[in-house]
């Protein structure tokens, strides 16, 4: 574990699955005194091998993110953070609230101006079992195609208002920023200097080596199988934008 100094400021990514949250944390990684440590709910991540911390309670668990953090092998390190995606609220009641009065976090929500490109994207991750892909990697293939019942979709594009609403009343103006997922992949370097400025650390462009890449190019319609009846279902509700 690495003891940081006084100085460290403490963020946070936060967004519902499929968001971009994970490229934006690799594109931070690089940054010399930038440190973000993977999925702090999730008892998988590759970055906390010690499953039990979740045991701890929810201002143990924070102070473990923000005080006592894995290192990474990083010698001068100014921000220190983690991300929380919107099902692991779900999964521990009280966290969101123990979150927002960490002193002077800043967080950053990412989201997808369509949700149903989000629902989508986490319905093919989960039937492919592929959830990354690097520029480097071989070609892992078409996406499959998916079927997505009404009422999850219903249920999935409440939850994201909900969520963002949320995150957005949880935190002051200034100490929150939003970023697009699509922005973030048509134009990563702006977006990366948008998160810099905000965190208040110095300018970091966006490496050149092995970058995570959009697995789906295809347009919802040859992706989701009933399409068209998700359309008709929706239509002249709050959520026919998606369509």
């Amino acid at each position: 574990m690495t003891n940081p100094v006084s100085t460290t400021r403490s963020f946070v990514i936060l967004g519902m699955p499929r968001t971009g949250t994970h490229y934006l944390e690799e594109l931070l990684n690089e940054h010399p005194n930038v440190l973000s440590n993977g999925e702090l709910l999730n008892p998988y991540d590759m970055k906390w091998p010690d499953r039990k911390r979740l045991l701890r309670g929810d201002r143990e668990l924070l102070e473990l993110a923000y005080l006592n953090f894995p290192g990474a092998g990083k010698i001068e390190v100014t921000h220190v953070g983690c991300k929380i995606n919107q099902p692991q609220f779900q999964e521990r009641p009280g966290f969101f609230e123990e979150l927002i009065r960490w002193p002077r976090l800043q967080a950053i929500l990412m989201l997808r101006r369509n949700t149903l490109e989000s629902l989508r994207s986490l319905a093919q991750a989960r039937q492919s079992g592929q959830w990354l892909k690097f520029d480097a990697d071989a070609d892992l293939g078409t996406p499959p195609q998916v079927t997505l019942k009404i009422e999850v979709c219903e249920a999935y594009f409440k939850a994201a208002d909900d969520f963002h609403h949320q995150v957005w009343d949880g935190f002051l103006s200034e100490n929150i920023l939003t970023i697009e997922y699509e922005n973030l992949l048509g134009d990563s370097n702006a977006c990366l200097q948008s998160v810099c400025a905000f965190l208040g650390t110095s300018a970091h462009q966006r490496p050149r080596r092995n970058v995570l890449q959009r697995q789906e190019m295809r347009p919802l319609e040859e992706t989701v199988l009933n399409f068209s009846e998700l359309k008709r279902h929706f239509s002249g509700g709050c959520y026919e934008k998606f369509f």
